[in-house]
């Protein structure tokens, strides 16, 4: 699958950004902020999930 790169320009804050890269473990300040649009994404998809299916299933631990 191909992703859609496009440039923009957006404002940063470099310290926020900076300590983002290194969180992140992260090349470079662009691959954090993609790294965390892309948690972000996945985060409200799983809470989506949650408020759908939420207390809905069943689980039993292995060898129970």
């Amino acid at each position: 699958m191909r992703t859609s790169v496009k440039m923009t320009s957006i404002r940063l804050d470099t310290k926020l950004a900076d300590d983002a890269v290194k969180a992140l473990g992260a090349r470079n300040r662009s691959e954090a902020v993609h790294m965390a649009l892309k948690e972000v994404v996945a985060m409200n998809k799983f809470k989506q999930l949650m408020a759908k299916y939420g207390g809905k299933f069943r689980f039993e631990a292995h060898g129970k």
